[in-house]
């Protein structure tokens, strides 16, 4: 090892101790520093999975003609099991106590883990878009509700715009303090909204028509394999590269199996409500499914009076999301080398999104063509970066804290020319064969149609298994002998 000073990410090294607001950015966190416990991220996968974003997931299932009872076993199997993995991605974070795309420098090298890198940015930037969006659509509903004002963003501009801002300003003041301060607003938002949550799903079950729902037949077996894809790739697949951004302040002594029940169960749980309810609305209402605002169902079908409340916790549950994707956002940015405090990352995420938001409220056409879309296309990426990094932990107990900084030719985890092909390869590869398997369709015209769109794995919308377990055995084959078992 050269004895020359490495070239290290500037904005992490810091000897001071956690303040209010969080003061590491990526560097590992101490092993005196881990004392967390599974308990607590039981209540951040819980809160961040509360929100209002199940329902457009459940009405999906019922445009892919499931009826509600199978929707609920899809929800049960897609959630629970795509959080799983989840779970597996947070072992990493316990055992090297660094955000899960830092930890990836040392399966795809200092320069390799780029790509990466830049597509879990774009998936965390794009959820948070999406958080953005709906929870501007909540205020649009409610203003529609109480001063008569347009029922979507296009028809009532100025009162999407104060629902962004509002929106913004509220994930800035939690995401920005860090961690500490997640953890605190995630446990007890579970409580209270979870309840309120509870409540008022009860109202819409009353207003549900039972005999629509009824009367719905069931689906093939190739819709609920395609209906399992969709909601794994929309909720566990969707956070998988974040797993370990909160567990790395978990105690050492933690087990593995707890560490994969908290998020499985956490996130699991409030999921399969939400779908499962987002299931019952479609059935109810053949017409949520072509709305411009999935929150439409609320305005609907519950009293004024509930509706307002309803779609006011809607909008914090939607900021519980965001907290927290902000907050990993904010490391992967800096993982990719921007070089500032984690608070200001945090804020250069929130302008990116916010921009992206208005343009998706005023300029975009319909919602759920996108939103499928969206959470279709990244599933592919990074699930091949899941298949990869999960083969990887198989032999990989720890991680040198001081490589993961080092960027410079010396650095451990720099490979050659800063690129780990036996890693990168995969990854590369799993990503192109599965789009040969894809069709992107966000509206009734499909941009692109690979040429095995029609085959069993293409019309089950299971490409992105395809890229997770061709990427996991290539790196197995080519990579996995090379990977140092201990430091």
């Amino acid at each position: 090892m050269s004895t020359r000073a490495p070239v290290t990410d500037s904005h992490s090294m810091t000897d001071r101790p956690l303040a209010a607001v969080e003061q590491r950015g990526i560097e590992p966190v101490p092993v005196s520093e881990r004392t967390g416990n599974p308990l607590q991220l039981f209540w951040v996968w819980f809160a961040a999975n509360i929100s209002v974003l199940g329902l457009p997931l459940g009405v999906s299932l019922i445009a892919l003609g499931l009826s509600v009872w199978q929707s609920i076993v899809v929800a049960v199997i897609g959630a629970v099991g795509s959080f799983a993995i989840v779970g597996l991605i947070s072992i990493a974070g316990r055992r090297g106590g660094a955000p899960s795309l830092t930890l990836s420098r040392a399966v795809f090298g200092t320069r390799g883990n780029a790509g990466p890198t830049l597509v879990a940015l774009l998936s965390r930037l794009g959820w948070e878009t999406v958080n953005t969006s709906t929870a501007a659509l909540a205020v649009v509903t409610i203003g529609s509700l109480l001063i008569g004002t347009g029922g979507d963003a296009k028809s009532a501009p100025l009162v999407a715009v104060l629902g962004v801002a509002l929106f913004v300003a509220f994930t800035v003041a939690v995401s920005g303090m860090g961690h500490a301060i997640i953890l605190v607003v995630q446990k007890w938002s579970t409580w209270i909204f979870g309840a309120v949550n509870l409540l008022i799903l009860a109202f819409l079950v009353v207003n549900i028509d039972w005999q629509q729902v009824s009367e719905m037949p069931h689906g093939s077996t190739a819709a609920v394999l395609t209906g399992i894809g969709t909601i794994a790739a929309g909720t566990g697949i969707g956070w998988a590269n974040s797993g370990a951004d909160m567990a790395r302040y978990q105690a050492p002594r933690v087990g593995a199996l707890s560490l994969v029940a908290s998020a499985a169960a956490g996130a699991g749980i409030p999921l399969v409500i939400m779908i499962s309810m987002g299931s019952l609305l479609g059935a109810s209402d053949a017409s949520i499914a072509t709305s411009a605002n999935p929150l439409d169902a609320i305005r609907d079908t519950l009293p004024h009076g509930v509706a307002v409340a309803y779609l006011a916790v809607s909008f914090v549950g939607l900021l519980l999301s965001n907290h927290l994707s902000v907050y990993s956002a904010g490391l992967t940015t800096l993982t990719l080398g921007l070089r500032v405090p984690r608070a200001y990352a945090v804020i250069v995420d929130v302008v990116i999104t916010t921009t992206a938001s208005l343009l998706f409220l005023l300029v975009a056409d319909g919602f759920y063509g996108p939103f499928i879309t969206f959470i279709s296309l990244l599933a592919v990426p990074i699930s091949a970066w899941v298949g990869i990094f999960l083969v990887d932990m198989l032999r990989r107990r720890s991680y040198d804290p001081e490589a993961l900084l080092d960027l410079s030719p010396a650095g451990t985890y720099h490979y050659r020319g800063g690129c780990r092909w036996e890693a990168m390869g995969p990854w590369l590869v799993a990503i192109a064969v599965a789009a040969l398997f894809m069709q992107v369709s966000p509206g009734q015209t499909p941009w692109y149609t690979g040429p095995f769109h029609d085959t069993w794995i293409g019309a089950n919308g299971m490409a992105w298994v395809l890229s997770a377990a061709l990427g996991g055995a290539l790196y197995a084959l080519l990579g996995l002998r090379s990977v140092e078992t201990s430091r």
